[in-house]
């Protein structure tokens, strides 16, 4: 049985960003409004795993990319770093955002249109 031969070939660097894949990994999971516990659930997995994820300690297999990136609702592009810079426009709405606005449907008319003014006048005053 022979070895490998080692290449000889350079590659050139890739420009991936600053920022880790863990740490777009977490970025995008806080983005969603999921705790680690919520995305392992989702993914079949258990959070330690999670944690070792977003901090670097694993590398991801092609197959974990996937599975991130339909937990997560994006595409593996995004999930490797591969999209470029991202516009503010394009982040999909905050899943935690998403819940609230639910709850507020929910809340009778009276309520929903007291606690829309609070938010108007909150607005109001940040825009200053």
């Amino acid at each position: 049985m022979t070895m490998p031969r080692r290449s000889r070939l350079t590659l050139p660097p890739l420009d991936m960003g600053e920022e880790t894949i863990g740490q777009r990994i977490a970025r995008l999971r806080k983005e969603r409004g999921y705790t680690q516990i919520e995305l392992a659930d989702k993914i079949g997995i258990v959070q330690n795993l999670i944690s070792d994820y977003e901090r670097d300690k694993l590398g991801l297999r092609a197959d974990m990319v996937v599975r991130f990136a339909h937990a997560l609702e994006v595409s593996s592009d995004e999930i490797l770093g591969l999209n470029g810079t991202r516009k503010d426009g394009d982040s999909k709405a905050s899943l935690r955002l998403l819940r609230r606005t639910k709850k507020i449907e929910e809340l009778p008319p009276g309520q929903q249109k007291t606690l829309l003014k609070t938010i108007d006048t909150f607005l109001k005053g940040a825009e200053r």
